[in-house]
């Protein structure tokens, strides 16, 4: 498995969050001295896409606006007690990938989610983020929609775990600012419940339909990649 992760993040960072957090609800243990942003979203490409190219680990960067900004990450604190630290967690590593659609078109998941102080740095097919401050064990790395869980210990993290690190909304009526029902698939099948529920299991194709119509379930070529 080839993979362009930095094992250990920046050390000069301005905050040190490390292994410890605090509940979900309450405010950040340390004091955050960086601005933060909800408008412009940030990705591996400057702009989003209408073109498919192949990201960092193989699986094509997904086209269209991009659903949120990676931006709106929680600032290091503790949630469902996955824990955002300064060096990265390889003992237990799963990746699974999610496209979502609204209303028949792509909307494109951003490098960064689940970093804090996210910097981008480059790779032999283009750019992966990698964070300055503390990192999240499920994260994003480029635009391709991979979902990266790199854990010190198993267990099953699911796709809600993921939004609530990305501090974007998620269920049976929305995704992200996108409302209307949501049809979820896993692997080509119809999931019957909450999409927050939906096991980040190893290679799972995850898509998100809101609205109509409904597009034909996205299938990665994972023999091709680097995972």
């Amino acid at each position: 498995m080839r993979r362009w992760t930095p094992v250990a993040l920046a050390a000069s960072a301005t905050l040190a969050v490390g292994g410890c957090g605090v509940a979900d609800s309450g405010p950040p243990t340390v004091p955050v001295t960086f601005s933060i942003t909800t408008t412009t979203p940030t990705s591996t490409v400057p702009t989003p896409t209408s073109k498919a190219s192949i990201g960092p680990d193989g699986i094509p960067v997904e086209t269209g606006p991009f659903l949120a900004a990676a931006t709106t990450t929680r600032l290091g604190r503790l949630v469902n007690n996955i824990q955002c630290q300064s060096l990265a967690q390889l003992a237990y590593t799963t990746y699974a990938h999610l496209q979502v659609y609204v209303d028949g078109r792509s909307r494109a998941l951003p490098g960064g989610i689940g970093m804090v102080g996210a910097t981008t740095h480059p790779a032999p097919r283009g750019l992966v983020f990698a964070a300055h401050t503390c990192m999240y064990w499920v994260h994003t790395r480029a635009a391709d929609g991979l979902i990266s869980v790199e854990s010190p210990v198993p267990r099953q993290y699911t796709l809600g775990d993921f939004f609530r690190i990305w501090n974007q909304p998620l269920g049976t009526d929305r995704v992200a600012d996108a409302r209307g029902p949501v049809t979820a698939t896993v692997n080509g099948k119809r999931w019957p419940g909450d999409p927050a529920a939906i096991p980040l299991s190893e290679h799972a194709d995850i898509d998100l339909a809101v609205g109509r119509p409904l597009p034909t379930p996205t299938s990665v070529d994972w023999a091709a990649t680097d995972l």
